[in-house]
């Protein structure tokens, strides 16, 4: 029994290690993962979900969600109202496309959150 266990121990332990390093090494990471690395700089990458301009919040920030629909998203772009004029686009046109959003990484509750400050933050992407 514990003979096929070994490989299946090796292999968590390989993806673990690989999963860190994929952070350190400005690979992508899908939005599924990001919460891994919180507190750390990363690229998380995958299709955009919903696209939600929410004008009567606080700040009124955009959120570009990731990672299944929302609500039950695993991760967001988050773009306050006041970085929006530096985006010669608007933002909700990146609903339904495949984008990367790079920075730091922060939990928020069960989902991973990237604060994005400069279109330098959010690359479209070429996922096949």
């Amino acid at each position: 029994m514990y003979k096929h266990m070994i490989p299946l121990f090796s292999a968590v332990v390989l993806a673990a290690a690989s999963s860190t390093a994929l952070a350190a090494s400005g690979e992508m990471i899908p939005p599924e993962n990001a919460a891994r690395f919180a507190g750390q700089d990363g690229m998380v990458c995958g299709k955009v979900e919903k696209a939600r301009y929410a004008e009567g919040s606080e700040g009124q920030p955009t959120f570009l969600h990731m990672g299944g629909a929302f609500p039950r998203h695993a991760f967001s772009a988050r773009i306050a109202g006041s970085n929006r004029d530096k985006f010669n686009f608007p933002l909700e046109t990146l609903e339904g496309k495949t984008v990367c959003v790079i920075g730091k990484i922060r939990r928020d509750a069960s989902r991973a959150e990237i604060e994005v400050t400069a279109p330098s933050g959010l690359k479209l992407a070429n996922i096949k």
